[in-house]
């Protein structure tokens, strides 16, 4: 028989309260901002949203994720919805690596007639599904519950301009 080793549990007197009550989200937001964020974005993502759109567009994750019908998320799932006939609105990270990953999309959203726009960070994205982890791209089609948001996120983004 072997004697178990005790595990001792490690120190912490010394660190705030503040730093253990707070979680790693909190963390995340409250030092990085929307242009640090920018910093690591790809040269591909155009069109990029705004500040203000950025928010209106997590608004409109958060709201559309509660039901899985509307809101499909992952570039695999995405990308099927998109070859089965789903028409609606995607949303991209703009900090993906490797790009090869879905450097496709974006022409095969212009060949669908299916408008698009690129956030600054796929770790956002994923909070605003409820997710721990990043999500790169997300399809989010329209319905009752979220359709004046929708409007008006759709407007905006049709109004940003492609440069290609």
């Amino acid at each position: 028989m072997t004697k178990d080793k005790k595990v001792h549990a490690p120190d912490i007197s010394g660190v705030e309260e503040s730093l253990l009550n707070a979680t790693s989200e909190n963390i995340q937001k409250s030092t990085i901002s929307y242009e640090d964020r920018l910093n690591f974005v790809n040269e591909i993502s155009q069109p990029m949203a705004g500040r203000k759109l950025t928010k209106k567009i997590y608004k409109l994750i958060k709201k559309a994720s509660k039901n899985r019908e509307y809101c499909k998320s992952g570039l695999k799932l995405v990308q099927s919805s998109i070859r089965k006939g789903a028409t609606g609105l995607i949303i991209l990270a703009g900090d993906v690596s490797p790009v090869d990953v879905m450097i496709h999309l974006p022409a095969v959203c212009e060949d669908k007639d299916i408008p698009y726009c690129y956030v600054p960070s796929k770790e956002d994205i994923g909070t605003a599904m409820g997710v721990t982890r990043g999500v790169i791209s997300v399809l989010i089609i329209d319905n009752p519950e979220i359709q004046d948001n929708f409007a008006e996120v759709l407007n905006e983004i049709k109004a940003l301009p492609i440069p290609f």
